[in-house]
């Protein structure tokens, strides 16, 4: 998905295998750009599994807000949190240890590669379970 902020801008769904790199649209977020043309937001699906280049770094903010934070991990699943509110962002990364963090939030310029879409919900409980995945957070 893109967040709700994205919408103006070209975009195209991730397919497995595509380089990515973390971009500010100058939309009031930011989000995944194609790497080969970097005016296209890539809109990625909940449960997709993503892996970084290196270790992912996000803005940090409170007394060293000047400092970036880094999340040591360099794998993570694309999620979207709180669809009950609408005006909010809702595209994040969930890190193997669980921390959840907004793709808003991650610094522009990181590399990530797309390593498996989820897969289509096949019975009524696989769909009961990945709309409940959707309202985490």
């Amino acid at each position: 998905m893109c967040d709700y902020s994205l919408q103006s801008v070209k975009s195209r769904p991730a397919k497995v295998g595509d380089k990515l790199i973390t971009r500010d649209f100058g939309t009031g977020t930011r989000g995944f750009a194609a790497s080969e043309n970097n005016d296209v937001a890539v809109c990625v699906l909940p449960g997709t599994e993503l892996s970084f280049a290196s270790e992912v770094r996000r803005l940090s903010t409170g007394l060293f807000a000047w400092r970036d934070k880094v999340v040591h991990h360099k794998t993570a699943i694309f999620r979207q949190i709180n669809k009950a509110k609408v005006a909010a962002h809702h595209d994040a990364l969930e890190f193997p240890d669980g921390e959840i963090v907004l793709l808003t939030v991650l610094c522009a310029s990181q590399e990530a590669t797309v390593l498996q879409l989820p897969a289509e919900p096949k019975t009524p409980a696989d769909i009961a379970a990945q709309a409940r995945a959707a309202f985490v957070g």
